[in-house]
């Protein structure tokens, strides 16, 4: 899903600012009717779409780049402070490209950015192999260890966030894997693959043992490397990826398509219940596959729960 106006930009000649202004003017119509307000959500693969009696056809053609991202850099299209932003550096070619999340101010490494919203959304959804490199202040801890291999509940998630971010819970999957390449008592360096994106994610594990994150890059996303991809230098997916990342997305549009049919079959029951809402609790997400010792080689294929660009499942 995207919105209207958004949707009208990016498949047309239509510039962001045109599309509100058509929108408003009442020349936008959606399934036949009028609609006039930009935000309204369309499905880009199913709308019906016109603007002045023009039907807007979506391409199903897409593009995804590899950027080496360097330290520096806001993951967003303008700051209010100023700050330089990765697309202060990229082409103008690649102005409208969505980021497939983010890397943060002083983190640096591989950012996959698309011309689909709607791969951009899968790829930030799924559970995909995320593989990192981090230097932490102080030692690889025991407490540390247990919980890459077990995951982490915190009620205040507040340590390592950005100082303007709300202090709440958090709750950390176990990691994929782990190895500890140095430990030097004042600094250890390890290589970690975690299955998820959340928000300063690493930075805040880490900072909940009194670890603080001096340095960090992701070296692959989904089994796309960044390899020898020189800083601030941007690449095209080898065909063998892109192979691989359609294929990923047909098995998430058809087990969306099975979602929707078996939400349409199920009857819809209503029960009044005297019963208060259950609370909120956190249970710890237990993975199939446990961390790697750190002694072993870092191989992702050898502790990987799903392939690449496959959704990965740790029931």
């Amino acid at each position: 899903m995207m919105r209207l106006n958004k949707f009208i930009a990016h498949y047309s000649t239509y510039s962001r600012r045109e599309a509100d202004q058509a929108i408003l003017d009442g020349y936008v119509r959606i399934d036949g009717e009028i609609e006039t307000n930009p935000a309204t959500q369309v499905d880009e693969r199913t709308a019906n779409v016109m603007i002045s009696g023009n039907k807007i056809v979506p391409n199903d053609q897409f593009t995804v780049i590899v950027y080496n991202k360097p330290r520096g850099e806001l993951v967003t299209k303008k700051d209010p402070q100023g700050r330089k932003t990765i697309y202060d550096s990229l082409a103008k070619q690649y102005r409208h490209y969505i980021p497939v999340g983010r890397l943060d101010f002083a983190s640096e490494g591989l950012l996959l950015l698309t011309d689909a919203s709607r791969v951009a959304t899968a790829l930030m959804t799924s559970k995909m192999e995320r593989v990192y490199k981090i230097k932490i202040k102080g030692p690889v801890t025991e407490g540390m260890k247990i919980a890459m291999g077990e995951g982490l509940e915190l009620e205040d998630a507040s340590a390592g966030a950005h100082e303007h971010a709300d202090a709440g819970p958090m709750s950390f999957a176990p990691f994929y894997a782990y190895q500890v390449q140095k430990d030097q008592g004042d600094y250890s360096i390890l290589k970690v693959a975690i299955g998820e994106g959340q928000n300063r994610e690493l930075r805040r594990f880490f900072a909940h043992f009194g670890a603080e994150v001096v340095d960090l890059k992701r070296l692959s996303f989904g089994g796309i490397e960044l390899n020898n991809l020189p800083t601030g230098k941007v690449r095209f997916l080898e065909r063998s990826e892109y192979a691989s990342l359609r294929e990923f997305l047909d098995a998430v549009e058809k087990a969306e398509k099975i979602k929707q049919k078996n939400e349409k079959k199920a009857p819809k029951v209503f029960e009044k219940s005297d019963a208060k809402p259950a609370k909120k609790t956190f249970v710890k997400d237990k993975a199939k596959v446990k961390p790697k010792p750190s002694n072993e080689p870092f191989g992702t294929n050898k502790y990987k729960p799903e392939k690449n660009f496959e959704r990965g499942n740790k029931k």
